[in-house]
Parts: C-alpha cells; sequence; structure tokens
C-alpha cells in the first residue's frame, strides 16, 4: 500500500476516487463506480468527498 495522496494523474475531478484507488491497489474506475451507487442510498457522502478532497494532499511533482 501506498501513502493516502491525489495522484497528478489519472483524475476526473479532484483526484479522490485515484488516490484511493492507488492506496489500495485497486482500479479508479472501480472506485468511482461504487462511489456512483453508493450516491443512491441516503448518507453523508458528498461531505466525505469533499473533506478527502481537503484533507488529501496533492502528489508532489
Amino acid at each position: 500500500m501506498t501513502d493516502l495522496i491525489r495522484p497528478r494523474r489519472g483524475r476526473i475531478i479532484a483526484g479522490v476516487c485515484a488516490g484511493l484507488a492507488l492506496r489500495f491497489s485497486t482500479s479508479a474506475t472501480l472506485i468511482r463506480v461504487v462511489f456512483l451507487l453508493s450516491m443512491l442510498l441516503p448518507g453523508p457522502q458528498i461531505l466525505i468527498y469533499l473533506a478527502l478532497w481537503v484533507i488529501m494532499p496533492k502528489q508532489r511533482a
């Protein structure tokens, strides 16, 4: 496993899903699909995404 960072490549909006995929060694597409499906359930998904956007550091050059 790697550190939890938002990569420079492979990001669509903020890189949160791509960073989670790198951290857990899985596909970014899978993480994005799971996130989109979770939006159908009630809960704070958007708030969690925004919090991760703020908390996760960007990948350095």
